[in-house]
């Protein structure tokens, strides 16, 4: 009888139970208080004893109970990113998430995807999200100039930060990459290389970095002067066989381009489709300059040229500009703009 008791105590014993926060302070020597602040990050609490609470936290498999978190504190650790769920995929969606997750993983927080698609109301996720608390802050891409989702949670002074600028007149937090620097660098590098006359395949017109990018192309082509070539009806996110007819039909025209810039490295490949459909070289009739977010361009045509653009590094940094946003700094201080990269050519066995 007495052995039985025995084992059923070892089989129900405390190391079977969830840890708490009184685990890790008896474990790590500390008081309960400290522990929570150590987790919580609390800049009163030293970097040396904060890596030593977390180490512990992780060892033995420590989760904040989100309920009793909410409860206590009226937040719930979450951040959501509002994400289309017809994004370019050729690194967009997985680096961005990879890097949001880099920046949260040392925090309270953790991130959740909120999909939504373009086809439908893109105020719905954005007011489910504030209207249920769902979330402690969202993450916003895709930008407007004067984008309604921003002015709503403005208006309910909800912490976001944007993947991207608008035009509203008021500041938040965003990051953005400098497009109009890149288009402007890559129709001057396509004069460099001897074209004249110059076509862009842009972003979808209203999208804040729509106007950003036209604006770089046009300042390159007339500091360069070359000439532009007009291609309309025509962006990025049109569907990949159209991309390909309308480059078909662009390449056989009389005033054909002899460069062109691309916005994305997912529609560069049907571009160059539609170069070969019409019977043209790439590097000797035509030269491209793109935007690439992986290495899939530097494999596919040696002859492109590219410019990287880091969605891990921009997860980063709306990761990090919504969390600033919920402790309530400056927005100011939450604002960043990545500056392109060198263009370089897909020959060089050098480039990311």
């Amino acid at each position: 009888m007495d052995s039985d008791t025995k084992g059923h105590a070892t089989e129900t014993s405390p190391r079977d139970e969830r840890p708490t926060l009184k685990t890790i302070a008896f474990m790590t020597g500390l008081g309960v208080t400290t522990v929570s602040r150590a987790l919580k990050d609390a800049p009163e609490i030293g970097e040396a004893t904060k890596k030593r609470v977390r180490l512990v936290a992780k060892q033995i498999g420590y989760r904040p109970n989100r309920a009793g978190v909410r409860l206590r504190t009226g937040k719930t650790n979450v951040i959501s990113l509002v994400l289309d769920t017809e994004e370019d995929l050729t690194g967009f969606v997985s680096d961005m998430i990879y890097g949001i997750s880099e920046t949260v993983a040392e925090t309270p927080y953790h991130l959740i995807v909120t999909p939504y698609s373009r086809r439908n109301d893109p105020m719905d996720p954005v007011r489910y999200l504030v209207e249920t608390g769902s979330a402690d802050g969202i993450i916003l891409s895709r930008t407007l100039p004067d984008d309604p989702r921003v002015h709503y949670m403005l208006e309910h002074h909800f912490p976001f930060a944007t993947h991207g600028r608008t035009n509203i007149g008021v500041e938040h937090a965003w990051h953005d990459f400098d497009n109009r620097a890149f288009a402007r660098e890559a129709a001057l590098k396509l004069v460099e290389l001897g074209r004249t006359r110059l076509a862009l395949l842009p972003p979808p017109v209203g999208l804040t970095y729509h106007t950003h990018t036209r604006e770089g192309f046009s300042e390159g082509v007339l500091e360069a002067g070359a000439t532009e070539v007009a291609w309309s009806g025509v962006s990025i996110d049109d569907l990949i066989d159209d991309i390909r007819s309308k480059t078909v039909r662009l390449m056989r025209r009389k005033d054909r381009p002899d460069g062109v810039v691309v916005s994305s490295g997912g529609a560069t490949f049907a571009l160059v489709a539609g170069i070969e459909e019409a019977g043209l070289k790439l590097g000797q009739d035509v030269d491209v300059v793109s935007k690439q977010s992986s290495k899939l361009l530097r494999l596919f045509r040696p002859e492109l040229y590219v410019c990287q653009e880091s969605f891990r590094l921009a997860g980063r940094e709306v990761a990090k500009a919504v969390m600033g946003q919920i402790a309530g700094k400056s927005v100011d201080k939450l604002q960043s703009l990545a500056a392109p990269p060198p263009i370089v050519s897909c020959r060089n066995p050098a480039i990311p």
